[in-house]
Formats: C-alpha cells, structure tokens, sequence
C-alpha cells in the first residue's frame, strides 16, 4: 500500500502554502474587483507523493487535478477511495481517445478536450455514464505545434460542431500559455474566444501566473508545487 503518512512538519507546510495561495487569490481578486469565492482553486497533485495528497485533503481542499488518467484511477479510485466523496476531480492532461470511458467513469471535469475523436467517444460515453463530466476545450494559445490544444482560429468551428453534431456542452475553455512568453496576452486572449463563443468558464494560471489570470478573469487556476512545493520536498 502507497504510504499516506503525514508527519507535522509536511501537515504544517501544506496548510501554510495553501494558506498564502488562498490569500494571494483573495487580493487578486479584490484588485480586479471580484469575489474570491467565484474562483475555484484546482490542487495539482499529479505526480505528488501520496502523504502529501493526504496533507491536502487535511485541510479541507476539495478540488483536485490529475494529468494521467491511470494514475488518478490509483490514487482516488484506490489509495484515497474512501474520501472520494464530496471532491472534484479534474482531468488537466491529454487525454487519450481509448481512454475516454475511464476518464469519464472517474471525473467530474475534463479540461482537455481538443479534437473531434475526442467528441465522438465523449459523446458514446455520455449515452450510459451516469454523471457525466463537465467539459472544457483546451486552446493553445501560443499554437506551439508540441502542445495539445486547438488554435484560436479553429476554435468557433469545433464548439459549433461540439454543441450542434455532438450534443456535447462546453462549460469552459482552458490553456497554457507557452513558458516563455508573457501570459497575459494568451490569458486575455482566451477570455475573448470565450466570449465569442458564448461559454462562461476559463480555466487559466498556475503557479507563476495565477494572480495575473485572475485579474484578467480566470474562474478557477490550477496551482500545483505553490501549494505542495516542489518535487523533492520534504
């Protein structure tokens, strides 16, 4: 069995940062005249060792995000089974098409959806999966030709067949932003695509940048090593 012992010393750092991160938002937020309760903060804990996935859940964080779908059926289909209750989970990585069923099955937000196989199998999910997943299309922004996502420019046209050959429903749009370019052009970038095509949710910034998507408009960031810090923590 995974090790989800958690001493003080990892207990007290994991309050801590999470502390700070919360209280970083709630001045984003009051900068951009917004209320911090309207901003979901999404724990990264994809690769994480388990005692500090369990130091999270300890302090109350309900919301989390893995990249790998088998690794997240592991640890909350497994490992954390008996707290699933009551969390969300989201998918933040790529998701393979023959992975479709499981990532449905597992989570209560796919934020990577990014090309039409994907539609199809969502939509084959979505015929006998009883709670369906809300879904988020994935942007790439900085149309980095290694990146998942689609771009700007083929956007309008995937949500239309999205919503009209699918009858699959975009709660939101999602992206990252390329390392080393400035995020606030691709931030403020994704917030109009998502008003041009009429959905709601932007999922954006992490933990370098996620004051600045706040300001701009992020409804939820997705904050890993500023909450857990880095890998070899301890």
């Amino acid at each position: 069995m995974p090790d989800t012992t958690t001493s003080d010393t990892t207990t007290s750092n994991i309050k801590s940062k999470r502390e700070e991160v919360l209280n970083r938002m709630g001045e984003a937020a009051k900068r951009s005249d917004r209320s911090a309760e309207d901003i979901a903060l999404v724990a990264i804990s994809k690769v994480q060792p388990d005692a500090r996935v369990a130091a999270m859940l300890e302090t109350g964080q309900k919301i989390f995000g893995e990249n790998r779908v088998q690794e997240a059926q592991t640890r909350w289909g497994d490992t954390f089974q008996s707290q699933r209750d009551g969390l969300e989970l989201r998918l933040v990585g790529p998701l393979q098409s023959n992975k479709t069923q499981d990532a449905v099955d597992l989570f209560d937000v796919i934020e990577t959806v990014d090309r039409e196989k994907l539609l199809k199998t969502l939509a084959k999910a979505k015929e006998t999966a009883a709670n369906f997943p809300r879904l988020y299309v994935q942007v790439n922004t900085g149309e980095e030709p290694q990146k998942s996502g689609l771009s700007p420019e083929d956007l309008p046209t995937f949500i239309k067949k999205m919503r009209e050959e699918y009858d699959l429903t975009p709660e939101g749009l999602m992206c990252i932003p390329p390392l080393n370019e400035a995020p606030s052009p691709h931030f403020w970038l994704l917030k109009k695509l998502a008003a041009d095509v009429g959905v709601e949710k932007l999922s954006m910034g992490m933990s370098a940048d996620f004051e600045t998507a706040i300001e701009i408009g992020a409804t939820s960031v997705r904050v890993g090593s500023a909450l857990f810090g880095e890998r070899d923590y301890s």
